[in-house]
């Protein structure tokens, strides 16, 4: 799954990455937590890519309450096609939220071990995503929110945690992006664990935990087995 993960990169690299000449500058953020704002990159019909703010916890457009996002931060890529929830945005809505990397825990007794993943080479990348647009009944506020899509980890990486985000390879941004009406529009090849190396894994403090540590620091490996608190 993914429950936490990093964006940090600077502007020239989402520009240059993801293809989105007029990116906000996004905040710098080291341990985002659900329910938080997301970046996230959407392109049109046409084609042209923008940078939005996206509530991390999908809000179905027919849901009754806002809360229910809270339990839909990440979707399964083996039934996107029949949950209600998922369907539709899959068809016609995805989006590759941005990320420098992301963290899982790692149960050994009664502790879980934080991991950070990223890629070696410290470039961001592009995690599956779908999007929604909601409208609150009770204010008639809209929202817009997403979820990220996962699948079996690699092997390399089951001994961490069973499950990881799909990652976007940059040459197949185009193929995730383009939505159109009707099943044709579903490129369930794109939906497989990362295979193409590069990644990186390192244990870093428990200070991650809490979702209000933020700060580089949180990515700094360990230098000893004790976790500092």
């Amino acid at each position: 799954m993914c429950g936490r993960f990093a964006f940090y990169s600077p502007h020239e690299a989402v520009v240059r990455l993801f293809g989105v000449t007029d990116a906000p500058q996004v905040e710098p953020r080291y341990n985002i937590a659900p329910t938080q704002f997301i970046a996230a990159v959407r392109a049109d019909r046409a084609g042209e890519r923008s940078l939005a703010m996206l509530h991390w916890g999908l809000v179905p457009s027919w849901a009754r309450e806002k809360s229910i996002g809270a339990r839909m931060i990440n979707a399964r890529a083996e039934t996107l096609g029949e949950k209600p929830s998922f369907r539709s945005a899959y068809k016609r809505r995805r989006c590759l939220v941005l990320a420098d990397g992301w963290y899982e825990w790692q149960r050994s007794g009664s502790v879980k071990q934080p991991f950070y993943l990223s890629f070696a080479d410290r470039e961001p990348f592009g995690m599956a995503g779908l999007w929604e647009s909601w409208l609150d009944p009770a204010t008639g506020e809209p929202l817009e929110s997403c979820c990220i899509v996962t699948v079996p980890a690699a092997p390399e990486l089951e001994h961490i945690h069973h499950r990881m985000p799909v990652i976007i390879a940059g040459a197949q941004h185009d193929e995730w992006l383009q939505t159109a009406d009707g099943a044709a529009s579903t490129p369930d090849g794109l939906l497989v664990p990362w295979a193409h190396g590069g990644l990186e894994v390192r244990p870093v403090s428990r200070r991650v935990n809490d979702a209000r540590n933020q700060g580089a620091d949180l990515l700094d490996p360990l230098g000893t087995p004790a976790d500092p608190a």
